[in-house]
């Protein structure tokens, strides 16, 4: 077996980035997995999906008449970013016309509260995750994780050799921060995701603050809203000023209808964003597609709209509650755009299967929970499509 310490080093990592993670303890060879992470390198194998996510999930069948299995909004985006998205489309011809990445940025800080040099956007939420694991996880420094939660951040810490504990969460679902801190009291990062994706529960932010007092010094907290304003419950923005060591992601792929468009953003200290950008320069982060950065814009403030659209989701969510209800079905309590379903004694890929003899294709389990189907809320044509095939394939 070759050495190691000879192999080269990554074109696609910065100096100053390698020379960071050599001395955080990973070895050269592992470079060039952690380089993947920050490129296209471990595309191939797995037909699109990185290597460190791929969870072995088949995609959701195209030809389903009915998709609400992967947590995408039923609809596209807002009108306003549309009209905004579709005005930046003759202006492309240039990179930055005027200051769309500033405007993004001070959209943020109206509808937030927080310091234009603390928020960072970037397209969608996984590269910031993955980046995150990356930053402040280490093979001395692990990651610690809830389960089930969404599993990027710990299938990257995985990848890169970064030691994972996955906690189970409480009995009412939310993150058990206190048994967090237990699982690896000198942990990187901690991670909580709130919605809770897949079970759509909320980790109160009392919970979350002592986590952030409590935890070693040095390590990030890392509190990913993607779901956020599916729930319209406090967020953790304020988190963001308020603890140098937290980081609080967002993304437009769920409400925003703009999960084809790739856009999200974090909000943290300066130095943590600094930290992140180092392996690119700030590529990822700055060189954004314009209709993507005026459609985010234009959408992030219109607040009437995202409760209107809230609305229609627990308007959809409530009918199918009803149903599954009058069926005798176990549903986790939810406050987002998905509801965790108990078959009890069904597999629930057999499960899954049989919806797809019914052109609706229903989302996937976790392993702790293998009789567990996530299913996410759409329309409500959607959510009566499904109570159809559910009428059809489900019998006690």
């Amino acid at each position: 077996m070759s050495d190691p310490s000879l192999a080269p080093l990554p074109d696609n990592l910065l100096p100053e980035a390698a020379d960071d993670l050599l001395t955080r303890g990973y070895n050269r060879r592992d470079l060039a997995r952690i380089a993947t992470v920050f490129g296209v390198g471990a595309l191939a194998a797995t037909a699109g999906r990185p290597a460190w996510a791929s969870g072995g999930v088949p995609d959701p069948a195209p030809t389903a008449k009915t998709r609400i299995g992967a947590n995408e909004c039923w609809t596209g985006p807002l009108a306003p970013g549309q009209r905004a998205a579709a005005g930046m489309i003759a202006q492309s011809n240039r990179y930055s016309p005027h200051d769309e990445r500033g405007d993004f940025i001070r959209a943020v800080m109206a509808v937030e509260g927080v310091p234009y040099d603390h928020v960072a956007p970037w397209p969608g939420s996984s590269d910031p995750l993955s980046r995150a694991v990356i930053s402040f996880c280490s093979p001395a420094k692990g990651l610690v994780t809830a389960d089930p939660t969404f599993e990027l951040a710990g299938r990257t810490a995985e990848w890169v050799g970064a030691p994972v504990a996955r906690v189970p969460l409480t009995p009412d679902f939310r993150h058990d921060v206190k048994a967090m801190l237990a699982a690896n009291r000198d942990a990187g990062l901690y991670y909580i995701c709130t919605p809770n994706n897949p079970t759509g529960t909320i980790t109160p932010l009392e919970d979350i603050a002592w986590l952030v007092q409590n935890k070693p010094a040095g390590a990030k907290v890392l509190v990913d809203e993607a779901y956020t304003h599916f729930a319209g419950v406090p967020v953790a923005s304020s988190f963001a000023t308020k603890y140098p060591d937290v980081i609080v992601m967002r993304t437009f792929s769920k409400i925003f209808g703009m999960a084809g468009m790739r856009m999200g953003y974090i909000m943290a200290n300066p130095e943590t964003i600094k930290t992140m950008m180092r392996y690119d320069g700030g590529m990822q982060s700055g060189a954004l597609p314009l209709p993507s950065l005026a459609c985010a814009t234009a959408s992030l403030t219109a607040a009437s709209l995202i409760a209107a659209r809230r609305a229609q989701m627990e308007a959809a969510r409530g009918f199918t509650l009803d149903h599954l209800k009058r069926k005798g079905l176990t549903v986790v309590p939810t406050q987002a755009n998905m509801l965790m379903i108990d078959w009890k004694t069904k597999a629930a890929k057999d499960v899954q299967a049989a919806f797809r003899t019914q052109s609706v294709e229903i989302g996937r389990s976790w392993p702790i929970w293998p009789t567990v189907s996530r299913i996410t809320v759409g329309s409500m044509a959607d959510m009566q499509d499904f109570v159809l095939a559910l009428d059809k394939v489900w019998s006690a």
